[in-house]
């Protein structure tokens, strides 16, 4: 397996992980990952581009059956509104496809990462690896510390927002059309 620049970016802190591999079928959700790879959904992560009226974008991972919420996170964040970015414009700001980003790729990148508070329950989660079919499993506590993420209220479980919030990617981003 070719090592991504997540994998690179773990090994030289010193940070264990497990990588995790998937076939790559079209647009695969967080959820068909998790039944890929036999795990529960909530371990699963991905990573949604948000996007601010000032300020960097923010790299949001919430688990796969939760939603975003945008209200609760504009909330949490001191915003007065947030939105989800379109799938080419994440792609632009990030580098990466839709599908393959992940903070652990973007590290010393201009975005600031936030991690559902939801994941604190768990002791490992996946999340992308940098590319489609690889996520990576690692501790949370590992994740946070890598990434500087912060900890907030970010998301809402899945059909609680009627259809108004962000499902999002793989583990990639979400799209508007998917809002």
């Amino acid at each position: 397996m070719e090592k991504t620049n997540a994998m690179r970016g773990l090994e030289q802190r010193k940070v264990a992980y497990t990588p995790v591999e998937y076939p790559v079928e079209g647009h695969t959700s967080a959820v068909d990952v998790a039944r890929l790879v036999g795990l529960p959904p909530e371990m699963v992560y991905k990573t949604l581009v948000v996007l601010r009226e000032r300020g960097r974008p923010l790299l949001v991972m919430i688990a796969g059956p939760r939603e975003l919420d945008p209200r609760r996170l504009a909330r949490a964040i001191g915003e007065k509104s947030v939105r989800m970015a379109p799938h080419t414009e994440a792609e632009r700001l990030t580098g990466l496809q839709v599908g393959g980003i992940g903070a652990l790729a973007l590290l010393n990148k201009p975005f600031d990462v936030l991690l559902d508070q939801p994941a604190l329950d768990l002791t490992e989660i996946l999340v992308n690896g940098g590319r489609r079919g690889l996520n990576l499993r690692l501790r949370v506590d590992d994740l946070v510390r890598v990434t500087g993420a912060r900890v907030v209220e970010a998301s809402s479980p899945s059909g609680a927002l009627g259809g108004s919030g962000g499902r999002g990617g793989p583990d990639g981003s979400a799209s508007l059309e998917e809002m």
